[in-house]
């Protein structure tokens, strides 16, 4: 089948370029396929390519008609992996958890959880007005709902 014929070449490939690694994946009704990579530093437009030429190349057109897109997950797109997390170390991300909402620095990722910080403003322990606390929280990949890298000007 079509299909699994792409899925062994994407993988193939992607065997060949241990840097790269896979978000999405999907072929629909008319053979449009469309491919999601990131990788461990980033995605330039020649891994597209190369991801690209491996599948192309090695499907008969005479036998399939098919269109191929590759393309990288994108600066604004959520983090849907644990690899993902590594190279945005000391980027602010916005983390929504089953309990709370954190926008915080990235400073640690493992293979288990990241650790975020930030500073708050809290009310003085004694006395009146409000005193700037640095905080730090650790949250395991499975409280994750969704994680966003907040791009800055």
């Amino acid at each position: 089948m079509f299909i699994n014929t792409v899925k062994s070449l994407l993988e193939e490939a992607l065997t060949e370029r241990k840097d790269l690694f896979l978000i999405d994946f999907s072929v629909n009704g008319e053979n449009a396929i469309n491919i999601i990579i990131d990788g461990d530093q980033g995605v330039k437009v020649e891994d597209c390519m190369f991801i690209s030429r491996a599948i192309e190349h090695n499907i008969d057109r005479e036998e399939h008609d098919f269109a191929l897109e590759v393309m990288s997950s994108g600066a604004a797109a959520p983090l849907t992996l644990p690899r993902q997390y590594p190279k945005h170390i000391g980027r602010t991300l916005g983390v929504k958890t089953t309990t709370q909402n954190i926008e915080g620095v990235l400073t640690d990722a493992n293979e288990d959880e990241i650790t975020l910080e930030w500073k708050a403003r809290e009310p003085k322990p004694v006395g009146k007005g409000k005193v700037t606390v640095n905080k730090k929280e650790n949250i395991a990949y499975k409280d994750i709902v969704e994680a966003k890298v907040i791009i800055k000007f």
